[in-house]
């Protein structure tokens, strides 16, 4: 895997891929990771394309079988936003993972802003030849044998069209059996007369692959949906989404089946939001209450009171103006300068009514109040 792909990929990567800070590769048996990270300025988009246009292409000098690789994108908001649960009372984790993957995934998909990947857990359903060795050498067949009498007898091609008068039928060739069990009944070879089947060296039956993960809920064996969100679109929305189309999706599956949430980020994103609008709510409240009782003007109170939110509000004007989210690390930290606000607003308002009591007028006493405490409550912010 080493020498013969992940060197090969690499190479190949550093001299089309533009903007790669560096690379890590880990190498198993018969797999490959590589992690490529990029500078902060590169496009992801183009770096993207670039990648799979590149491995595409080193495809045909990599060793033969070797299967494309699944590209993903990845960066620290790549996290489940929501995790589903599947479960229910008679079902084996083979439907499990076929009703996460052919059905819930495919709804669960429509949904603006949510990437499905395949469901983690269960068992996928594969068609299973087990042979017996000593029949094998006995009735002189190889494994490669059985493989080519599988792929040889199990088509479906398009035979072409006839045309008759005005129309056009479409024949298609289907010697795919309807059942698995029918492949038993396949020739493997025939020698001297004596046809050899599968049945006489072994036995073909739908069974699934070898388990790479198991997901367990309350001791019992499920599986597992996680839901990603792709672009720019809320995690509220994301998820309120997802929660309003499982009961449509639930309508057509089986009535034992159970969909239960495990993680839900939405709450943390709720929870942040409230934070903010109950500490900037206690804040004016109090602060308000301060300059009523210590300077008895309700026109200060109502500016104190005024500016908090509309600092705030700039503060969001200039996250969307340098396309930065809404995301609980922003929203901690509004918070925290919910605090600060409130020190500056009553330096500030405690300040223009001392410069009013020197019998200034009211627009000389408001700027002067503004000259002499700008530069120290500027220093004192950017200390805090």
């Amino acid at each position: 895997m080493e020498g013969r792909i992940v060197t090969v990929c690499e190479r190949g990567l550093t001299t089309t891929v533009n903007d790669i800070e560096h690379m890590e590769s880990e190498s198993y048996q018969g797999v490959a990771v590589i992690r490529v990270f990029f500078q902060p300025s590169v496009k992801v988009e183009l770096a993207l394309s670039q990648i799979t246009a590149i491995v595409q292409t080193i495809l045909r000098v990599l060793p033969p079988g070797t299967f494309p690789p699944n590209i993903v994108n990845y960066d620290a908001s790549s996290v489940p936003i929501v995790q589903l649960s599947l479960s229910g009372q008679g079902l084996t984790e083979e439907d499990l993972y076929d009703l996460g993957l052919s059905f819930i995934r495919p709804w669960l998909a429509n949904v603006e802003g949510a990437s499905i990947p395949l469901p983690y857990g269960g068992k996928v359903r594969q068609v299973q030849v087990d042979i017996d060795p000593n029949l094998l050498y006995a009735n002189h067949v190889s494994a490669a044998d059985i493989s080519t009498a599988l792929n040889q007898q199990n088509l479906i091609l398009p035979a072409g069209v006839a045309r008759m008068g005005d129309r056009e039928f479409v024949f298609k060739l289907n010697s795919s059996p309807p059942i698995v069990s029918a492949m038993n009944d396949f020739p493997v070879r025939a020698t001297d007369g004596a046809v050899v089947r599968m049945n006489d060296i072994g036995q073909v039956r739908l069974g699934y692959a070898p388990q790479v993960n198991i997901v367990c809920e309350d001791g019992k064996r499920s599986a597992l949906l996680t839901v990603l969100k792709n672009g720019k679109t809320s995690t509220l929305d994301v998820v309120k989404n997802v929660k309003a189309m499982l009961p449509q999706v639930k309508a057509g599956l089986p009535a034992g089946l159970q969909i239960t949430p495990l993680f839900d980020q939405s709450i943390f994103v709720s929870n942040s939001i409230g934070e903010v609008v109950r500490e900037a709510a206690i804040a004016a409240g109090l602060t308000a209450l301060m300059i009523l009782l210590f300077l008895g003007s309700w026109r200060s109170t109502l500016i104190v009171c005024t500016s908090i939110p509309l600092s705030i509000a700039t503060s969001l004007v200039v996250l969307y103006a340098l396309q930065q989210t809404i995301n609980v690390m922003t929203l901690g930290g509004l918070a925290l300068a919910v605090g600060i606000l409130v020190d500056d607003a009553t330096v500030e308002i405690e300040n223009t009514h001392r410069n009013m009591g020197e019998k200034k007028p009211l627009v000389r006493a408001i700027l002067d109040s503004a000259q002499q405490v700008a530069a120290p409550a500027f220093v004192s912010t950017l200390s805090i």
